[in-house]
């Protein structure tokens, strides 16, 4: 993999505001298991950047976050989001940039495929580890997450095809200056 320095300077914005935006959020005292800060910047970069700069955004962010603030908790929280964050960097990079599939539907196929993740890694830390805080059935856990992350992912849904429409002609991703299509 050899990426530009336009492309690592954004790949490190993104991780960045996937840091930040997450403590603004706590500050006004909104939670981040309702509005889900962090996803933002993920689902941007795969979009932005491609399927292997997304997933790089989706296992740095959550990984960098809780080492510094402790949002995660290191367990059970952060493997989950790290393949969930991973998945969806990965896949609405690949489903926007190989497959050329519309945004909206993109970002919910990511969104299921990472959800889908978050479950497999429930299942093996309560089956495999014996963790007990986490339902032993995943289904409960990927639906409580939907359902409790609602707002967030309808705020993903109407705010992310509009920055990315905004930002569209505004970034040059490329290194010979052709610039950025997505």
């Amino acid at each position: 993999m050899r990426f530009g320095t336009k492309k690592m300077v954004y790949t490190g914005v993104l991780i960045a505001l996937g840091v930040v935006l997450p403590i603004g959020f706590h500050m006004v005292g909104a939670g981040g298991q309702i509005f889900l800060p962090m996803h933002i910047p993920v689902f941007l970069a795969g979009v932005i950047l491609g399927s292997e700069l997304g997933m790089i955004v989706g296992i740095v962010t959550p990984i960098l976050s809780s080492l510094l603030t402790g949002m995660p908790p290191m367990i059970p929280m952060l493997p989950i989001m790290v393949v969930e964050l991973a998945l969806y960097g990965l896949v609405i990079g690949w489903l926007c940039h190989k497959k050329q599939i519309f945004i909206y539907i993109s970002l919910v196929i990511s969104m299921l495929a990472g959800r889908i993740g978050a479950g497999v890694v429930v299942w093996i830390l309560v089956h495999l580890f014996g963790i007990t805080t986490l339902p032993a059935n995943p289904w409960f856990f990927i639906t409580g997450s939907i359902t409790t992350g609602l707002p967030g992912i309808i705020v993903q849904l109407v705010l992310i095809p509009l920055v990315i429409y905004y930002l569209k002609n505004r970034l040059d991703l490329s290194e010979d200056g052709t610039g950025y299509s997505a």
